[in-house]
C-alpha cells in the first residue's frame, strides 16, 4: 500500500471515530426516557435470533449435502473397483 494511501485511510478513521464520540446521546436518552429503548433492543434481538437460526439451519443444509458429495464419491469410487 502507498504511504499516501496509508494516511489518507488513517485519517479517514481517526474523523470517523471522532465525529462519533462527538454525538449526542440525546436520541437515546428520548427512548430511554419513554420506555421504547426496549422495543428496540427487542428488535435487534430478534434480528440476531433471525440470522442465528438461519445460519443454523444453512450449516444443516451444508452437512447433508457433503455427506451426499461423500457418499456419491464412495459408492462412484467401489463401482469403479468391480
Amino acid at each position: 500500500m502507498k504511504p499516501s494511501l496509508k494516511f489518507l485511510t488513517t485519517v479517514l478513521i481517526v474523523a470517523l471515530t471522532q465525529s462519533a464520540y462527538a454525538q449526542n446521546a440525546e436520541m437515546a436518552d428520548a427512548f430511554r426516557s419513554d420506555g421504547k429503548i426496549y422495543v428496540v433492543v427487542a428488535i435487534i434481538l430478534i434480528v440476531l435470533a433471525g440470522l442465528v437460526a438461519y445460519l443454523f439451519i444453512l450449516d444443516r443444509k451444508m452437512s447433508k449435502l457433503e455427506r451426499m458429495i461423500q457418499l456419491k464419491k464412495q459408492t462412484k469410487h467401489e463401482s469403479k473397483s468391480f
